[in-house]
């Protein structure tokens, strides 16, 4: 039997990458309702998927017997519209930022826990190929030890909608964070032991960043940064590395160098600033670098049936949120902040 699903809030998102991977799932999702306040986005769903359409979302989940909810609205409001959603007995996917921080996505949990149903947090950078490409060098030792990780995305444009503004959960570090600070700690998969973070508002008008930088000290040492930019010219989007070589990622081009540098033998004697050899390869990593949303929703279903657990639990969400809570009052703070 088909899982019957919503989508609340059918806008960019909802519209294109959650309605297109049910679809693309049609033997495990039947698209029963969608909700959003705007009327010309319920006409779309009404004649895209000849769907069930509601301007509220309470309305919908008394009318409707549905398996999961789909969540895709303003940041502010996940975490409320989950509860209300748990709270009616229906499976909740909560898109990133699932939470505007720590207490939000523990009432969420708690929501969960007392209706005995599923909680998914949409983190799909987690199935991203670059991260499991590069998840797989660095365990298999192609560069040595590694010992620091940077991890950036750049842009050079403005935004002048709600993700500007702070009172709609908007700002760079929640609508990036979740991209790029959990897969730049991720790579590793070493707890972190401290951040200290800076974040700015350069190009965009409200009231919010669009330009943050951390900086985290993992248990092992590890030194890693998260960075999301505000520059025209694009660095690598990960550079690694490690004693015995590094690997730059650019889009979907993996740079690897190889190198062991000899030590010399006279102690006296400078080697100079650049390596005389080693192997230098390149490989293309394919093109679901923030996640291949057809394959997450696969794994929900499966979930749903019962036939595996999700990937992504409520436990790992709510460890990045404090992680990202962490980089604010730093930043806000000017201090270290040390992580439990």
């Amino acid at each position: 039997m088909k899982l019957r699903t919503a989508i609340l809030g059918y806008g960019r998102n909802g519209s294109t990458m959650h309605a297109g991977a049910i679809a693309n799932n049609a033997d495990a999702f039947d698209l029963t309702a969608v909700c959003d306040t705007d009327p010309a986005r319920r006409q779309q769903a009404r004649e895209r998927f000849g769907c069930t359409v509601y301007a509220d979302y309470h309305e919908m989940l008394s009318r409707e017997s549905l398996d999961l909810v789909s969540i895709v609205t303003r940041s502010d409001q996940h975490s409320r519209m989950a509860c209300d959603c748990l709270a009616a007995g229906v499976n909740v996917l909560v898109t990133k930022p699932w939470a505007v921080n720590a207490a939000e996505a523990e009432r969420m949990i708690a929501a969960a826990a007392a209706s005995g149903r599923q909680l998914l947090p949409w983190l799909p950078v987690r199935w991203s190929t670059d991260l499991r490409r590069l998840r797989e060098l660095v365990t298999a030792g192609t560069i040595g030890n590694v010992f620091l990780i940077r991890r950036l995305v750049a842009c050079f444009s403005r935004r002048n909608d709600w993700q500007t503004e702070r009172q709609y959960g908007g700002g760079y570090l929640l609508n990036w964070g979740p991209h790029i600070v959990d897969s730049a700690v991720l790579l590793k998969a070493v707890p972190v032991k401290s951040v200290y973070a800076a974040m700015r508002q350069t190009l965009n008008p409200g009231d919010t960043e669009d330009l943050f930088l951390a900086v985290f000290t993992l248990a092992d040492g590890t030194l890693v940064t998260a960075e999301h930019t505000v520059a025209i010219e694009g660095l690598p989007n990960w550079f690694v590395q490690g004693d015995q070589g590094t690997i730059a990622a650019y889009g979907d081009r993996l740079v690897i160098h190889q190198h062991t540098p000899a030590m010399p033998d006279d102690p006296t004697h400078y080697p100079g600033m650049k390596a005389a050899t080693g192997t230098k390869t390149e490989e293309t990593i394919g093109p679901h670098r923030y996640g291949d949303e057809n394959a997450i929703y696969a794994e929900i279903a499966q979930a749903l049936r019962g036939e595996k657990p999700y990937p992504v639990q409520p436990a790992d969400a709510l460890g990045l949120t404090r992680l990202l809570d962490a980089i604010r009052l730093s930043s806000e703070t000017n201090r270290v902040i040390s992580l439990p």
